[in-house]
């Protein structure tokens, strides 16, 4: 008993430590701080058109104000569903980062 709750404990504290390596805190006073929070919520707006995708759900797009938040969202909804060479979570993770970064004119976030 006390081997299968130290267990369970164990695999608790792992998955708390990854959750936070993945979605850490970003100190407000590096430079690139905001584009790194944009950057993170285009890989989420990536997997959620996987998601979509791979059940067949119609595409999602936002309108277009001239501002680069519904472009690059927009953008990489289209390449997602137009390339079915991404075709895992990781991949349309790794598409969104590299498609916002590339976007926004800077270099790749190294993981």
């Amino acid at each position: 008993m006390k081997t299968l709750l130290t267990t369970l404990l164990a695999l608790l504290c792992m998955a708390s430590a990854q959750a936070e390596h993945a979605h850490g805190k970003i100190d407000d006073s590096l430079p690139d701080a905001e584009r790194i929070r944009f950057c993170e919520r285009m890989r989420d707006q990536a997997l959620q058109a996987f998601y979509d995708r791979e059940h067949g759900r119609p595409m999602k797009l936002f309108a277009e104000d001239g501002s680069r938040g519904p472009r690059i969202a927009n953008q990489i909804t289209r390449r997602i569903y137009a390339e079915p060479q991404i075709a895992a979570r990781r991949h349309a993770e790794t598409f969104g980062r590299a498609t916002c970064n590339e976007m926004m004119g800077a270099a790749p976030d190294s993981d």
